[in-house]
């Protein structure tokens, strides 16, 4: 969400780079490209890469997506074109002209550095406005020199690596009662408790809901909890995180557990890329396994709608499809994925949540102890419902739920650089539309017997210019005494408040309803607020928003984005998936997230630290599988705090904890979590390679190549071939694989 590209993809650092040497391809058959970076990778700020494109006709453009930046073509005539943030095409007139293929040199304002950050989806379009596929072929980065004084200070090297691995390692192995997040008071009785003895259930007074106890004995368990959710809680976390990982016995024992904060939620945007409802059950039952209890459902987006709305059709059989578009007029355009028809089965650019689907989904989260928070992007992030509802008035007539205003000249470029997504909050339009959207959500909980959370309207990142063009909007500023985009801003969310407090539905936003606002603003917002997420911090006091918005009486919910955020890399290396504007998110990150520490307590506070929340925006995801490595196993750090604020394992043991248990049983569960990377070292002439994790395979290279199950296994030290240029290792467990680190034993010339 927080995703200023422009500016901070001016930074990335390489731990190694990824092999070079694919044979280019072409197609006689078809269009095909071939792209790749040229010499001088990132010299002066400046990159450059060539398309080689063969087999288009004249006048073909060919369309493919890239994270948003600027592109320029060194040869005249050519054309670098971008439809809209992040989809371009690029057109010749030497196209159709060279059977070998034509050669066209770009030169990019931001470096390409990541997997995520390549050229992707590829596909035609002819003179007659026929979509075609197109044979693609990206070849891999050229290295970045581990030696190389600009990287230094950024890299972690290998030999740093594998320090820290020997570290990690030497963590202590866990118990059958260690699991994550970790219980508050296990005490050990006599006794083996298995599998398929009597568990009877009783529900308990106490002060805190979630509360339970699991007492086991040879014979039997009882669990008594505070509420019903408690209890399945309880059971659920017997079955599975303790019987089934242990065999289907463990050790009798009275287990005592609570949550030290009310709100756990993992935020996942299907927005930007879509994730089915088969796919979203799977995420949620291990949500539910860490105990996390909300769902933060970003569902709509500039980039996508991905509700059925009865009444409002537009919003999905247009904002729910992309596709070649150069005017968002019937569906939008193919921004992060897709391949250029709107209607494509294929990939995560199409699709949405029927109202049959979300009530179904909604059951199936209740039923795991999950609610349900649905994000609703307002007045920014708006994009595709401004264009469904312009699509509705051009085909009715009817301007009821308009959410721009004709003859407005405002100029602005929001972060993630659209000049066209705000609503405008001057217009009787947005509101109707907002209580529209409201109401039929509500209506789906009702149908589905579940109870509504609150709505969340995000409320963020509104760019300077917003709606200064606006005449409705000049006018409502000066009726209502406010200045410019601000005060604005502050009206908005003041209108939503009340909307949402009419139907008794709690309002959740991001910080941006509260910052830089008054106690006038406060006094009428906060008591309407479920919560607040914050995804910035400081430790100047004066600065940190959080303690600004409990200080305000807000209920805050911790969501930072150098602790919480999902989408960031774990590591910097090439072949890692993610953005990293942010800074880098492991496990180990995610666990030193102490709400504490964060956000310091304050006596004097009116409001509260509720919980903590992390975000996995969906930019960089394309499929179910890139949404699990990036969640698993970051998102185990990120439960524990939740539910114990206060330190419990330390790195080390985490770490072993995870490699341990976590790791092998999220791949029986089919889930394409992350591993972290091997280390290498040099010393007296032997070669030394190492995991964090104790059974891990680990295998290696001395030829350049990437290491495959094919590869050697390392077992004992190597002696180093003195021929031999550079060592790469990748570590393989459970089925999963890391990224390759790479140590040059010569530091490689540079162009």
């Amino acid at each position: 969400m927080k995703f200023f590209i422009r500016n901070f993809y001016r930074v990335f650092i390489s731990i190694s780079a990824m092999t070079a040497g694919y044979a280019a391809c072409a197609s006689a058959t078809g269009p095909a490209v071939v792209w790749e970076a040229l010499p001088g990778y990132g010299e002066g700020g400046r990159f450059k890469a060539r398309f080689t494109v063969s087999g288009v006709e004249a006048g073909t453009r060919l369309c493919f997506n890239q994270l948003p930046r600027s592109i320029k073509p060194l040869s005249p005539g050519d054309s670098v074109v971008e439809i809209n943030a992040g989809y371009y095409y690029i057109s010749s007139p030497r196209f159709g002209k060279d059977a070998d293929g034509v050669a066209i040199d770009v030169e990019y304002d931001l470096p390409v550095y990541s997997d995520a950050e390549k050229p992707e989806s590829f596909h035609a379009v002819t003179p007659a406005g026929k979509i075609i596929p197109v044979e693609t072929t990206v070849l891999p980065l050229l290295e970045v020199s581990l030696e190389s004084p600009k990287w230094a200070k950024w890299t972690i090297s290998p030999d740093s690596l594998y320090r820290l691995n020997s570290k990690l390692a030497a963590g202590r192995k866990p118990g059958p009662f260690d699991i994550t997040p970790s219980f508050k008071s296990v005490t050990v009785k006599e006794g083996t408790f298995s599998a398929g003895k009597p568990v009877r259930t009783v529900v308990i007074r106490h002060e805190n809901p979630e509360f339970y106890r699991i007492t086991l004995t040879p014979d039997s368990a009882i669990i008594e909890g505070a509420s019903e959710r408690a209890v399945k809680m309880a059971r659920r976390t017997l079955d599975r995180r303790l019987l089934e990982p242990n065999g289907g016995s463990i050790p009798c024992a009275v287990i005592e557990d609570f949550p030290d904060y009310p709100y756990r939620a993992l935020m996942i945007d299907i927005a930007r890329n879509f994730i089915t409802p088969g796919e979203m059950r799977k995420l949620v039952e291990i949500m539910a396994d860490y105990r996390f209890n909300t769902l933060h459902f970003h569902i709509t987006d500039d980039e996508a709608w991905r509700l059925e709305i009865p009444g409002l059709p537009e919003l999905t059989d247009v904002g729910a499809r992309r596709g070649y578009t150069t005017d968002s007029r019937d569906f939008l355009p193919a921004i992060f994925s897709g391949d250029g028809n709107p209607d494509s089965k294929e990939g995560t650019a199409n699709g949405f949540f029927s109202r049959k689907d979300f009530i179904a989904f909604l059951k199936y989260c209740d039923s795991l102890g999950i609610s349900v928070l649905p994000e609703i992007e307002s007045p920014g992030h708006a994009r595709a419902a401004i264009k469904a509802m312009e699509a509705r008035y051009r085909r009715t007539g009817d301007s009821t739920y308009r959410l721009i205003e004709t003859g407005d000249s405002s100029r602005y470029t929001s972060a993630q650089l659209y000049h066209d997504n705000l609503m405008n909050p001057a217009l009787p339009g947005t509101y109707a539309f907002i209580a529209k959207v409201v109401d039929e959500i509500e209506a789906m909980y009702h149908e589905a017997g579940v109870s509504l959370p609150g709505i969340h309207l995000g409320g963020d990142e509104v760019p300077e210019g917003a709606w200064d063009g606006s005449p409705a909007a000049m006018k409502m500023a000066a009726e209502k005494g406010v200045e410019g985009r601000h005060g604005l801003q502050g009206e908005f969310v003041k209108k939503v408040a009340r909307i949402l407090r009419d139907r008794t539905i709690p309002l959740f936003g991001w910080q941006d309803i509260y910052t830089g606002y008054d106690d006038s603003h406060h006094i009428q917002v906060s008591p309407l607020v479920g919560g607040v997420n914050c995804w910035v911090s400081s430790l100047v006091p004066e600065k940190n928003v959080a303690i600004k918005g409990i200080k305000a009486g807000y209920p805050v919910i911790l969501s930072n984005v150098n602790f919480f955020y999902m989408d960031m890399l774990y590591a910097p290396h090439p072949e890692e998936r993610g953005l990293y504007w942010g800074g880098f998110v492991d496990e180990l990150k995610s666990l030193s997230g102490y709400p504490d520490k964060i956000c310091p307590p304050q006596p004097d506070a009116k409001g509260k630290i509720i919980g903590v929340s992390g975000q996995l925006f969906g930019e960089t995801l394309r499929g179910i599988g890139g949404a699990e490595t990036l969640l698993f196993p970051k998102a185990a750090g990120l439960a524990e705090r939740g539910w114990n604020g206060n330190p419990t394992y330390s790195p080390e043991d985490f770490s072993m904890l995870i490699g341990e248990k976590e790791l092998p049983r999220l791949a029986r569960l089919g889930v394409k979590a992350h591993m972290r990377a091997p280390g290498i070292k040099v010393e007296d002439g032997m070669i030394y390679i190492n995991s964090p994790y104790l059974d891990a395979v680990i295998r290696y290279t001395l030829d350049g190549s990437s290491p495959s199950e094919a590869s050697p296994e390392y077992k004992t030290p190597i002696p180093l071939p003195s021929d031999c240029d550079d060592i790469r290792a990748a570590i393989i467990k459970d089925g999963l694989r890391s990224v390759t680190t790479i140590l040059h034993t010569v530091t490689p010339k540079t162009e």
